[in-house]
């Protein structure tokens, strides 16, 4: 079992920078893949960014803006948000999955707020 903890949300006006970040647990170098999604409200939950030995993935509407890292012996992902928008205002949750065996094992944080001002 891993537990997931985000922090580094906030208030920020539009145009400013915020770094998320993903403290697991255990260790992330077991996962297959790292994810950042976020959910705004009334709104469904979407994917913002993939982390996995193969490289990164992005939302189009964040390419460019965000960048998401991990830091194996920190057991951290992080995710760096740069030239942010109102539209950016939602819960930013981490999400881990790992392909088991038994099958795939699925680990979610309970998310940070992010706020943008315009």
């Amino acid at each position: 079992q891993v537990q997931l903890v985000e922090s580094g949300g906030g208030l920020v006006q539009a145009g400013g920078s915020l770094r998320l970040s993903c403290a697991a647990s255990g260790s992330i170098d077991s996962m297959n893949a790292m994810y950042w999604f976020r959910q705004a409200p009334g709104k469904q939950r979407e994917l913002v960014a993939r982390i996995t030995n193969g490289g990164t993935y992005y939302k189009d509407s964040v390419k460019g803006r965000f960048t998401i890292s991990r830091d194996i012996a920190k057991n951290t992902v992080y995710l760096q948000m740069n030239s942010l928008k109102p539209e950016d205002t939602a819960v930013y949750y981490c999400n881990a999955v790992k392909y088991a065996s038994h099958g795939e094992e699925n680990y979610w944080g309970h998310g940070t707020q992010v706020t943008v001002s315009s």
